[in-house]
């Protein structure tokens, strides 16, 4: 049917002509309540939007000589914020003199890592960026 013929039945009904392929030969449209079909994808998009999960990144702060108390209460905070399905950065900052000492920094990491091995997995392994190692542990996927 021609679009002067589309269009005066859909004004003869009070819908609108909507163009859904206006690339194909010849153009497809379909007659129908613009403005209530806009409102049912809006309400759509927002009841999406409601289901999801937004993951934030928490951060937990090493010192390079930390006690085994000291590390054993950031692994439990690390492991809550786990449990509730949010990334962790783990940092260490050196400071002063402490810089010689990257290898111990890293033996650190290390062992937090492997504190966190039953609920976490490394995303990005630790890494010396100027005076501060970091090292991402996210949620394992629980497939």
């Amino acid at each position: 049917m021609s679009a002067s013929e589309a269009l005066k039945l859909a004004e003869s009904k009070n819908l609108d002509l909507v163009k859904i392929a206006p690339a194909a030969k010849p153009p497809v449209c379909k007659i129908m309540d613009y403005g209530k079909f806009r409102f049912e994808k809006a309400k759509k998009e927002k009841e999406a939007k409601k289901n999801q999960k937004i993951i934030e990144i928490k951060e937990i702060r090493l010192s390079l000589n930390i006690d085994t108390h000291d590390f054993e209460t950031k692994i439990n905070h690390a492991r809550k914020f786990i449990a509730s399905g949010n990334k962790v950065k783990v940092s260490i900052r050196f400071r002063g003199r402490e810089m010689a000492h990257s290898d111990l920094g890293l033996s650190t990491m290390q062992r937090c890592a492997e504190a966190m091995a039953d609920c976490a997995s490394v995303e990005k392994p630790a890494k010396l960026e100027g005076r501060q190692m970091l090292m991402f542990l996210a949620p394992k996927s629980s497939k």
